[in-house]
């Protein structure tokens, strides 16, 4: 494992990335990342053994950057001008994770917009107009379960939905993205984990899917998009929660992805990487971190106990990075520091702060006790509460008929 513990100031200053006396590009962004974390973390060791953890979320500041956006969204990211449902989900799940609710009005304003990207052959699409997307219907699958009103809960058309993942569901048994799409893992648990919290028919739409995501698990141990590919934290994720969700999780190798994913935690941030030789990017906090609870809850006979599997990664060190390092100055995560905030890192820096106070047998909260999060669900990524409330409603539905 790679953890950041360090026991003195000394040791903690003295570590560097090993690069066989060899500099590249890689390797001095990966210095001036270290040096940019080493001096945040020299002002919070006040003696050779102990670091401050006094570092408060900073609420008022993240909620009024989040807030401001279901209002006006700034010209500075129409580049995302399909990704609609996303901004909806990131920010929508980000004020739940801080415990802060959508008014009623403003929640059916929502859902009524997330009813216009939806398509009436099935799935959501980016926006108005646009077509089905696998990643987007997630998106606003989730959006509107995060909402957790009936009015919201209505928008998502089951029957039309199920056939359109039926089409986007391959022969490989893996799932295009879109009609004539890219193959590849998001599209297999984008596609399952909306059909498990709406209820759908699991069996026939996932016909050999837990066998082809198992061929994406590369030498490594992680998850590749698609077989013969490298892995990435992302898909990592992707895989392990697909496979978990269709109960097909025995069909790869535990010990090697619980290996890959402890070797992403980096020494000196404390943060996760997305991939080997990569920069630390608070997002994996969350698509690299979601990795051991749900190990933990899901496969604790491959392990000794969850004490010990809660050891595979530091818990505190991941909230010192997020705290620390990632929190923007007006609000909202930043990937890293000296980086602006955005609504995806905000969303997974928070998700990956409530997985590591909550994953493990006892709470582990950081400074102050207000850093305390809302409890996410790990495999959806929406609020324990939210799940909950979802799968209760969807599933006292009768799931629709699927044609042969």
């Amino acid at each position: 494992m790679a953890l950041r513990i360090a026991t003195t100031k000394s040791e903690l200053m003295k570590i560097k990335s090993e690069t066989d006396e060899i500099d590249t590009k890689s390797s001095e962004d990966q210095t001036n990342i270290e040096d940019i974390v080493k001096q945040i973390y020299r002002g919070k060791l006040i003696s050779d053994k102990v670091i401050l953890h006094r570092s408060r979320i900073m609420r008022k500041l993240h909620t009024g950057f989040l807030r401001a956006a279901l209002r006006s969204l700034p010209s500075g990211i129409q580049s995302l001008d399909a990704s609609h449902p996303w901004l909806c989900y990131w920010i929508i799940h980000s004020l739940g994770l801080l415990g802060e609710y959508i008014p009623t009005d403003q929640a059916g304003h929502i859902a009524k917009f997330l009813s216009s990207c939806q398509v009436t052959s099935g799935g959501f699409a980016g926006g108005p107009g646009q077509i089905s997307h696998l990643a987007t219907t997630y998106s606003a699958v989730m959006a509107l379960c995060s909402l957790g009103t009936e009015e919201a809960y209505i928008v998502i058309d089951r029957v039309a939905l199920q056939k359109y993942l039926q089409r986007m569901h391959q022969k490989s048994g893996g799932f295009v993205m879109h009609e004539d799409g890219e193959e590849d893992i998001r599209g297999a648990y984008c596609a399952i984990s909306v059909a498990q919290i709406t209820h759908l028919d699991i069996p026939r739409l996932f016909e050999d899917t837990g066998y082809w995501v198992s061929r994406c698990q590369t030498y490594e141990g992680g998850f590749a998009a698609r077989p013969g590919t490298e892995a990435h934290g992302g898909y990592g994720f992707c895989g392990y929660a697909a496979l978990l969700l269709l109960g097909k999780q025995h069909k790869i190798d535990l010990k090697r992805l619980i290996h890959w994913a402890a070797m992403r935690q980096m020494k000196i941030e404390g943060g996760f990487q997305g991939r080997t030789n990569k920069l630390v990017d608070s997002c994996y906090a969350f698509w690299v971190g979601a990795l051991f609870p749900l190990i933990v809850a899901q496969i604790n006979k491959e392990i000794a106990d969850n004490k010990s599997a809660n050891s595979l990664f530091d818990r505190e060190s991941l909230q010192e990075y997020l705290l620390y390092c990632s929190q923007y100055h007006t609000g909202g995560f930043t990937d890293r520091p000296g980086n602006s905030s955005d609504y995806y890192h905000t969303c997974y820096s928070l998700s990956g702060l409530s997985l590591a106070q909550h994953s493990g047998p006892d709470k582990c909260i950081i400074g102050h006790p207000d850093n305390e999060l809302e409890v996410t669900h790990p495999l959806f990524n929406i609020t324990q509460v939210a799940a909950e409330s979802a799968l209760i409603y969807f599933n006292k539905l009768q799931i629709p008929f699927l044609d042969s």
